[in-house]
């Protein structure tokens, strides 16, 4: 990857508001720790800041901040970022004892504390300096964080800071007539694919559709419009597939490592079988001016093929944690971002915007659309982010199983893989700062 053009940071209000942007939004009760690489910023971690039982025995969070930063194995210092109501800004404050245990703890793990700074609702100011002739009280104006150069440089690349994952905002309305075509269309799609779910031809025309999808995304967002039947009929096709298993981690480990790694996976899972004789299906190429549903028993409404909580059945469960051939990516290394070295986070992105898309109509293939964003953001490290679209899933089919699963490792805290590693990670503007 060719290394991308570096920002720089001029001072602590460039680092402070870079953080909004790296995150997504600005945030709240929250400690934030950056990792340094000599002179350049690393990864960013946010964690809730611990309530008053944990700051009076602190060992397990600390333990458990030290453990994420370790992630970062070029890492060789750390910044540390309090985002606290006015009420914490007060010398001492009540996060001092917190701060003094971070500093300790990471200094014996050779990622020492270089700067720390509390940051409040209307002002900030260095967490160490409490000479009131150089650093007066309340602090410095938060304006000057939300003002700085490098920020404003974000906003001129593209970047913007947005409300946090509990407070988005929901989806814009989707015209009923759509949704009305979409789930017509999808309930006879999902008849019919339920029957090849076990046909590697079908298979191959699942994953055709959807990397049209995705090349489309991808080269104008704007063109994929709700005002004819050919987007009713594709969305109900691409929500149809999301309801297999199989399919839906295909599509996940095509977007990140390519289609020979999602198809090498399946093959050597054993989810293929010469016993299903019928052709497969899939929409007519839009050039022809047309696409069409397949004949077929017209049901109620589009089944869910989300497991109960504790059940798993052999193929999910099993993908999730296969390893691939020698050369090749299995499927629970991709998904747990162990493998490529560097995921294809262009396809990645336009991955994200389609499954968007597709959860609007709601139902069982809205759970697995936003399991796959979540999914997504974890492998961006965004797990705040994460456990929204996750629970979101959840929500719509509870004891979704993958949902689950994902759901569990960011509140266990673990990190993807390609987020822990620099030259790996997801960059939300393209440069890097240093």
């Amino acid at each position: 990857m060719t290394p991308p053009e570096h920002l720089t940071v001029r001072g602590p209000e460039d680092i402070l508001g870079f953080i909004p942007h790296s995150l997504g939004y600005w945030p709240a009760n929250s400690l934030v720790a950056m990792t340094l690489q000599g002179k350049s910023l690393g990864a960013t971690l946010r964690l809730d800041l611990p309530e008053r039982d944990v700051l009076a025995a602190p060992s397990k969070y600390l333990r458990a901040v030290r453990g994420y930063l370790e992630a970062d194995k070029e890492a060789d210092g750390t910044l540390l970022a309090i985002f606290t109501g006015n009420g914490g800004m007060a010398v001492p404050s009540m996060y001092d004892g917190l701060l003094a245990g971070l500093d300790s703890m990471l200094e014996r793990a050779g990622l020492p504390v270089r700067e720390a700074w509390y940051i409040g609702d209307d002002y900030w100011r260095d967490a160490w300096c409490i000479d009131a002739s150089c650093c007066p009280p309340p602090g410095r104006p938060i304006q000057q964080i939300r003002d700085s150069l490098l920020s404003t440089e974000m906003v001129y690349r593209g970047s913007s800071v947005g409300p946090p994952p509990e407070a988005r905002p929901a989806p814009g309305p989707v015209p009923a007539r759509h949704v009305d075509a979409v789930l017509e269309a999808e309930a006879v799609w999902s008849a019919q694919l339920d029957l090849r779910r076990q046909s590697r031809p079908q298979f191959d025309a699942v994953l055709r559709q959807w990397e049209a999808a995705l090349a489309r995304r991808s080269v104008d967002a704007a063109r994929h419009v709700h005002d004819g039947r050919a987007p009713a009929h594709s969305d109900a096709f691409l929500r149809a597939t999301l309801l297999v298993p199989a399919w839906r981690d295909a599509v996940l480990v095509m977007a990140a490592a390519g289609k020979v790694a999602a198809t090498a996976g399946a093959e050597a899972f054993g989810i293929f079988s010469s016993q299903v004789d019928l052709g497969p299906l899939e929409p007519a190429a839009e050039d022809a001016g047309r696409e069409t549903v397949p004949s077929g028993t017209v049901v109620s409404g589009p089944p869910s093929f989300a497991m109960p909580a504790g059940e798993t059945g052999d193929h999910q469960e099993s993908l999730l944690l296969s390893a691939g051939r020698r050369g090749t990516p299995g499927y629970g290394e991709v998904l747990m971002g162990e493998a490529p070295a560097v995921p294809q986070w262009r396809t990645l992105d336009s991955l994200d915007l389609v499954l968007g898309q597709l959860a609007l109509p709601g139902g069982a293939p809205a759970a697995a659309a936003l399991t796959g964003r979540g999914w997504i953001e974890w492998c961006r490290g965004r797990g705040s982010f994460a456990a929204a679209y996750l629970g979101e899933a959840l929500v719509i089919e509870p004891g979704y199983r993958l949902a689950e699963l994902l759901l569990e490792l960011v509140r266990r805290g673990t990190l993807c893989g390609w987020a822990a590693r620099k030259d790996a990670a997801w960059q939300k503007f393209g440069p890097a700062a240093a």
